[in-house]
């Protein structure tokens, strides 16, 4: 069985990287696409924290170094591991080179802002330079807000942008406190409902299966006047 490697990378502090990474490694577990190890390279240690307190058992977790990653990701494939989710810091540092390297997917958590769209940038273009595939997971939307579909246009120029939105819900920053994911919430959220079909948009890019555009091409044109975000306002290519 192959492993494949999932790195959630962003430039830009409060995009919930964190967030997605420790809910996209439960939800793939919870799919049958185990064993899932969870590392965490942020020295903030977020991810590290919210497994500490986690009651259930799955997924693991395994400390690792940027001088030490390529030699436990071996380990970890030699073990019959099906899939690893590594959360890196919110910097463009060294130790996020090394993990895109390691990477099979590349994913770009991005709020439908104009500072998260500049942040964005950097981020492609390293991937870019490792010619590593990347997706952008739109993440913490406003219902209904007409700049998530700006956001969604302004992305879908530099990377394919999963159709599954996250939308802001108080469950997420609740889940979070003591280890746990909306999943495993209960209530009658949408948010789980959210994660389970980004993790299927990401098993389909790992497999090589083309998911339906978030948006389709005849919908790009007929909002040509939503383009704001990539003619007049904050490029990717252009950002810092």
């Amino acid at each position: 069985m192959r492993m494949y490697v999932i790195a959630f990378a962003s430039q830009k502090g409060g995009s919930g990287k964190t967030t997605l990474a420790g809910h996209i490694a439960v939800e793939a577990e919870r799919a049958g696409h185990g064993p899932v190890v969870l590392m965490d390279t942020d020295p903030q240690g977020s991810l590290s924290q919210w497994w500490n307190v986690r009651e259930a058992e799955t997924p693991a977790f395994v400390r690792t170094s940027e001088k030490g990653l390529a030699s436990d990701l071996a380990t970890l494939r030699a073990s019959g591991t099906g899939l690893v989710v590594i959360d890196t810091p919110p910097a463009i540092t060294s130790t996020i080179g090394k993990v895109i390297a390691e990477a099979d997917l590349v994913v770009i958590p991005t709020r439908p802002s104009p500072h998260d769209l500049r942040a964005a940038g950097a981020t492609v273009r390293i991937c870019e330079g490792m010619d590593k595939p990347l997706v952008f997971a739109i993440n913490g939307a406003a219902p209904r807000a007409r700049i998530t579909t700006e956001a969604a246009i302004a992305l879908s120029q530099h990377g394919a942008v999963s159709p599954a939105i996250v939308h802001q819900r108080v469950d997420f920053a609740s889940a979070m406190i003591d280890g746990r994911t909306v999943m495993e919430l209960g209530g009658s959220s949408r948010s789980p409902g959210e994660i389970s079909a980004l993790w299927e948009f990401l098993r389909s890019r790992l497999a090589g299966e083309t998911a339906a555009p978030l948006l389709s091409s005849s919908e790009i044109v007929s909002k040509k006047e939503t383009l704001s975000l990539v003619s007049d306002g904050p490029s990717l290519r252009g950002a810092a």
